[in-house]
């Protein structure tokens, strides 16, 4: 139900929910899909009973894994967990009660930092009132491009702990990002053999905008044909900042 993860900003996955589908451009080369292709092969139970639905694209059936909730209550140590690291947590296609079973699960753990991200904003911002939000996590938003940075204004409308923004993977320039309320900024090149290139000077200019903001700044990587591929230096050296946290 959880694994250690080599995503360099956390440290545990934890999958209440798997599976979506293509919303934006930065879905074309989804690492999830792959992984759960090969995961299904391996004959993992999560991925055996998806519904193989017609997607919008790139993508693999939604299901809620009700049996993972207690997985966070077992854990004896302090952990930063990636909440659905194989899902969008506000896909259409989760119940709300279900949102808030998850939600309720990361209150009651207090001792773990938990971070979340999606893509479909508009459905977070519209249902963030009907939800009880914890203080333990932080929630952000994948801004691939300069066609999605509306989703920087709805994540603005939910009281997270920490608002954050995933730019990765990196496919074009964001000017002018407006980083009211944002307190992390992590960007990264796309991997796979299908990768799009990452011009430097659209990450030199986030990291300069982070600078200018105070907002931390965390470079993953540079992409390639496997995530390792270009490594993580800018400028000669890593950028590995984190946000200044207390739980509210």
């Amino acid at each position: 139900m959880s694994t250690n993860s080599r995503i360099e900003w956390t440290e545990v996955t934890w999958n209440p929910v798997t599976g979506c589908d293509r919303v934006s451009a930065g879905c074309d080369n989804c690492y999830a899909l792959t992984l759960a292709k090969r995961l299904k092969a391996m004959g993992a139970a999560k991925y055996q009973n998806d519904g193989s639905p017609v997607t919008s694209g790139p993508g693999f059936g939604v299901t809620v894994h009700p049996q993972a909730l207690r997985q966070p209550l077992t854990w004896k140590s302090p952990k930063v967990v990636f909440v659905n690291s194989m899902s969008d947590l506000f896909h259409a296609k989760v119940p709300i009660s279900f949102v808030q079973d998850i939600f309720d699960v990361i209150a009651a753990t207090s001792q773990h930092t938990y971070q979340a991200l999606t893509k479909r904003s508009h459905r977070m911002a519209r249902v963030a009132d009907k939800l009880s939000w914890p203080t333990n996590l932080w929630m952000g938003v994948s801004v691939e491009e300069q066609a999605v940075v509306d989703r920087i204004d709805h994540l603005r409308e939910v009281p997270a702990a920490v608002r954050f923004l995933s730019c990765e993977p990196l496919i074009g320039p964001l000017e002018q990002l407006d980083l009211g309320g944002i307190g992390w900024v992590i960007a990264g090149g796309e991997s796979g053999p299908n990768h799009r290139p990452m011009d430097p000077a659209w990450v030199e200019s986030i990291r300069d905008q982070c600078l200018a903001a105070d907002v931390p700044f965390f470079f993953k990587q540079w992409g390639g044909r496997t995530p390792k591929q270009g490594g993580r230096q800018l400028d000669g050296r890593t950028w590995d900042e984190m946000p200044t946290y207390a739980a509210l």
